[in-house]
């Protein structure tokens, strides 16, 4: 699964020909969860870290056009482009 970004340890990744909602995978410390375009859990409860999720959310909500981008391309099999981390 190709890497999206990359921000204070936390790994952003998109599949490709994904099935819907819209939304991304995260990894953080071994951690594990999906969340939407608005930065929203929506799959792996066990995601604990609050700071991570944080941290993901403010990501999302600066790049929401570009993840939706991606999203379209993955959905069409094209490439996946990378996007700027969280400062």
């Amino acid at each position: 699964m190709p890497y999206v970004s990359f921000f204070f340890g936390i790994i952003i990744r998109m599949f490709h020909r994904e099935h819907n909602p819209p939304h991304f995978h995260a990894e953080y410390q071994g951690q594990r969860a999906s969340f939407d375009f608005d930065g929203n859990l929506i799959k792996g409860r066990r995601f604990k870290s609050r700071t991570a999720k944080s941290l993901i959310k403010k990501w999302a909500k600066l790049h929401q056009k570009e993840l939706m981008e991606n999203w379209d391309r993955a959905r069409r099999d094209g490439e996946i482009y990378k996007i700027d981390p969280l400062d």
